[in-house]
């Protein structure tokens, strides 16, 4: 099985008609994922890759009955695509856009809170489920169908544990990219949550960094409600106090909250073990098996 997308996901890309969209749902479709239509304004009538373009979500879902929306919109009209797609409505919205506001975003989530979809980011690699969808920006090559989970803040953290992962004879089964921004749709909790619910993931991986307490609450999740094995990693162990590392989310505070060492005590707390590398997560994630 998988947790949010399938083969039988029905995508939408909303800015299909840009250099980002265009690209990447070319490398969508390649990779076996099914995108249905395209949505623009203005832009309604037209063709990409051979998919319908329409005007609106609502209007692409209606007639391509699409369930499932990946945002390639720039900052500035982010939002008001996220919304758009809330409103449709659509199980499942990925948003891939860097440097949306955050008061934007505070409205998106806001909305958001009150569906039943399912949002994905902003400020993220996407989701996918190796050998059947994908949708976002990462490299489909280095996937491989299996039965680990992963849900990281980072992209690049995604790509080296999941390519140690592979190399090592380990599939996932999904990996969800949630971003480092400081307002996202779907936190680590919600997807353990997801990933406990999936009969077929007998493992998680879950990649943090420092900043914020979303690993903090994470792992007292973990020890209340997830009898599914999970390994850990925290990136950032480094980084000084008060200083942004990368993600706009990754900055500690001076009182010592969202470090590290807070991080990976209370994983620890939980009975989580925590990789010092990428590699040493695989380590980890090889004694459950």
């Amino acid at each position: 099985m998988s947790v949010l997308v399938d083969a039988d996901s029905r995508v939408v890309v909303q800015g299909i008609t840009g250099g980002e969209g265009s690209f990447h749902t070319r490398q969508m479709v390649e990779y076996g994922t099914n995108v249905v239509a395209g949505a623009v304004p203005g832009k309604g009538g037209r063709a990409v890759e051979g998919i319908p373009v329409y005007d609106t979500v609502a209007g692409a879902a209606r007639a391509e009955d699409a369930d499932t929306s990946v945002v390639f919109v720039p900052p500035a009209f982010a939002a008001d695509a996220l919304l758009e797609a809330l409103d449709a409505p659509l199980d499942l919205v990925v948003a891939i856009t860097e440097g949306i506001p955050q008061q934007d975003m505070a409205q998106v989530y806001r909305k958001a809170t009150g569906t039943d979809t399912h949002l994905v980011g902003p400020n993220c690699p996407g989701v996918i489920t190796p050998g059947e969808a994908k949708l976002g920006i990462l490299p489909g090559n280095i996937f491989h169908a299996g039965d680990v989970g992963l849900v990281s803040r980072s992209g690049t953290l995604t790509y080296q544990v999941v390519d140690n992962l592979t190399s090592r004879g380990i599939g996932q089964t999904t990996a969800v990219g949630i971003g480092g921004d400081p307002i996202i749709g779907t936190d680590f909790v919600d997807a353990l949550e997801l990933f406990e619910a999936d009969p077929d993931t007998r493992a998680v991986v879950m990649c943090g960094e420092i900043g914020g307490e979303d690993e903090e609450a994470a792992a007292r999740y973990i020890g209340e409600h997830v009898d599914t094995p999970v390994a850990g990693f925290i990136a950032g162990r480094t980084a000084p106090p008060g200083k942004r590392m990368g993600h706009a989310g990754a900055i500690v505070s001076g009182s010592g909250t969202g470090t590290a060492e807070s991080k990976i005590d209370a994983l620890g707390d939980a009975g989580v073990p925590v990789g010092d590398t990428p590699e040493a997560v695989v380590d980890h994630v090889e004694t459950f098996r």
